[in-house]
């Protein structure tokens, strides 16, 4: 390993450890892993066997393969990265989402006091990431780790994860085009429905579980 992968390793290992004291005096289960084999290990030991998991509109989730782990294990998968879905049927499988065992997600930007945040263009993932009816659990990779306080993540995630978002969907937003924010007023807006988790949602079980590589946008 060259010295400069060995000193950013040791920097999301400090910072990673570090978050989850603070994730923890926030009322979730939080744990730091350095590998994403690490933390799809993770995730699967979380989740019974016969459990429902729905996983709404993220990339981290994909790029762990965790969707053909769950399925392969025998787990019924709830999503709607369906292109066939449509109307009535896509809107129930949004909804079906949040009713699973197991709501299964990431986040946009976290900062390093645990304030998680994420910006929605239909609402279902942040109306999940509050309220699904399970258990929750946030996959979070330590590039979306802000050092500032909510403003700061906002702006991450504005500048960082709307736009890539927006091109992988063929949205024709200005961000998609520019590479960053102008607070558009595009009917295509991607960024509509906002969520600040200051602690963790009342009345359910909340893992977080940190990184230590580039996951999602």
């Amino acid at each position: 390993m060259a010295d400069w992968e060995r000193f950013r390793k040791n920097h999301y290992d400090l910072l990673g450890n570090a978050m989850v004291k603070n994730l923890e005096k926030k009322g979730y289960k939080a744990l730091y892993v350095a590998t994403a084999d690490e933390a799809k290990d993770s995730v699967l030991e979380l989740i019974p066997e016969g459990a429902s998991v729905g996983i709404p509109g993220s990339v981290t989730i994909r790029e762990l393969g965790l969707l053909e782990e769950l399925e392969k294990r025998g787990n019924q998968v709830v999503h709607h990265w369906d292109p066939n879905l449509a109307g009535r049927e896509r809107l129930n499988r949004l909804r079906d989402e949040l009713l699973c065992d197991v709501f299964l997600t990431s986040a946009n930007a976290i900062t390093i006091d645990g304030t998680i945040v994420n910006i929605d263009g239909n609402g279902n993932r942040v109306a999940g990431m509050a309220w699904a009816m399970g258990k929750i659990i946030y996959v979070i990779g330590m590039n979306k780790v802000c050092p500032g306080d909510v403003d700061a993540a906002i702006a991450r995630v504005k500048n960082f994860a709307t736009p890539p978002n927006a091109m992988r969907l063929n949205i024709k937003t200005p961000c998609a085009s520019l590479g960053y924010c102008v607070d558009c007023d595009s009917p295509e807006r991607v960024c509509r429905a906002m969520l600040v988790l200051e602690r963790a949602p009342s009345g359910r079980e909340c893992h977080v579980i940190l990184v230590g590589e580039t996951l999602g946008f």
